[in-house]
């Protein structure tokens, strides 16, 4: 018997161990309050590597949530979305685009909540990076967002702070850009 249980809590802490290591905190601190986020590494590990180098360098320290997506700016495009989109790096900055991982890869579809990389092309993402206000499925691989309907790679989630990014969307925009972009002062690991 004291077997079974000493094989059960070891079993236990490897699995424990296991899924710590396949996601990863981090705090994200605008002036506007904090983001708790979360990063699936295990299912999008060139997307979470590629915003990690991002948060290791400090070149998101100082970036801005610029852009955002409400039902009132996006009231004349056919497909809408909400988001809110940050992480403009200095010009010659940002490290080379990665490949894009999609939905249909990972798993991880664009929830409320949801990170995910811009992008224009397939391919093209580098530093700046969304977070979706609900859920957002044309985002998705297929989606209409995009017309290459490959969508967007998608990569954690908030877990603490949906009140900020909701506040951050609320902020005055003209076509979709903040008037007033809002400062994160810095995004690290937990």
């Amino acid at each position: 018997m004291m077997k079974f249980k000493l094989l059960f809590v070891v079993l236990t802490l490897f699995f424990l161990k296991s899924y710590a290591q396949e996601t990863i905190p981090c705090l994200i601190k605008t002036e506007m309050g904090n983001i708790k986020v979360e990063l699936y590494a295990g299912k999008a590990p060139v997307t979470v590597a590629n915003f990690l180098k991002y948060v290791d360098n400090h070149l998101y320290d100082g970036s801005s949530f610029f852009r955002v997506c409400t039902p009132e700016n996006e009231k004349n495009r056919k497909v809408k979305i909400q988001v809110v989109q940050g992480g403009d790096v200095p010009e010659g900055k940002e490290f080379a685009p990665i490949t894009m991982e999609t939905t249909q890869q990972t798993g991880i579809h664009h929830l409320n909540g949801t990170l995910s990389m811009a992008r224009d092309t397939p391919n093209s993402a580098t530093s700046s990076f969304s977070i979706c206000v609900n859920d957002q499925p044309e985002l998705d691989f297929a989606g209409k967002r995009n017309p290459d309907g490959q969508g967007f790679a998608a990569f954690g989630r908030v877990t603490k702070g949906m009140k900020v990014v909701r506040k951050i969307q609320a902020q005055k925009d003209k076509d979709q850009y903040l008037v007033n972009p809002v400062k994160i002062y810095t995004i690290k690991r937990l």
